[in-house]
């Protein structure tokens, strides 16, 4: 499938705070898009939004027409199979070694032999650069490794769409530069719809297709890459040149 994300009217609220204002656009299959944004502006929480962690009070959100909004509990967990993600910290499980974190979904969601596991596991360690890697355990790794053990138990059902929520967060340039990279062959090895967290804008330059700037619920500006970061918008241009000045405030 093309796995196309289409985001209609979603309005999210917590009590009276409106954090996401009539959020609509459509997500390409097969592409990479990041969605930008200040700090607490509402990134994250259209991410829980499109993958059914959240319900919105307004809107639709559909996945190559099946409405995530809709869905009933099993059937957004059959749906959700398709699916990878890479949380900020990698999520590892601490008392697991890299091998069974990477083997935790394959164990949970499928009927593969233990043989087949093994197999699948070195595979995708190794299309992270992290052969040979199964038997040390989180605490024995670096911030950057833990990223990669967590993108490769992403992948590990093959999944169509993978979610990123802040690949880049915390790591120091070089390392950062190691996981762009790490996306951009994985995508020419096997496309997928990859979706974004970001306020990295060196990382957005090198990896988006599609770009989306999301300002205090708003979507104000979505589209081709050269496009958005073309943008002479005035609060997108002052993100977008790092610039304290402007109507986005500091809180």
């Amino acid at each position: 499938m093309n796995a196309e994300i289409r985001v209609e009217g979603v309005e999210k609220r917590f009590g009276e705070q409106v954090v996401l204002d009539g959020i609509s656009c459509t997500i390409p299959g097969q592409k990479t898009t990041v969605i930008l944004g200040p700090s607490g502006t509402g990134k994250s929480v259209l991410l829980k939004v499109i993958v059914g962690l959240l319900r919105p009070e307004e809107g639709t959100v559909r996945i190559d027409g099946s409405e995530m909004t809709s869905l009933s509990r099993p059937e957004l967990f059959r749906v959700r199979r398709r699916f990878g993600m890479l949380f900020q910290d990698g999520a590892l499980f601490d008392s697991m070694s890299v091998f069974e974190n990477v083997a935790f979904p394959l164990r949970r969601h499928t009927r593969k032999s233990e043989a087949e596991i093994a197999r699948i596991v070195a595979e995708k360690l190794g299309s992270v650069g992290l052969k040979g890697a199964e038997g040390k355990f989180p605490s024995q790794l670096s911030g950057g490794t833990r990223k990669r053990v967590g993108l490769a138990r992403a992948i590990a059902l093959d999944p169509e769409v993978v979610f990123f929520d802040e690949p880049t967060s915390g790591l120091d340039p070089i390392t950062a530069s190691a996981i762009d990279e790490l996306l951009l062959r994985l995508q020419e090895e096997k496309p997928r719809t990859f979706l974004v967290i970001s306020h990295d804008l060196a990382s957005t330059a090198r990896i988006a297709d599609y770009v989306g700037v999301l300002l205090e619920g708003k979507l104000l500006e979505f589209g081709p890459k050269e496009t958005v970061l073309a943008s002479r918008q005035e609060a997108v241009r002052q993100f977008l040149d790092r610039r304290s000045d402007g109507p986005i405030r500091i809180v």
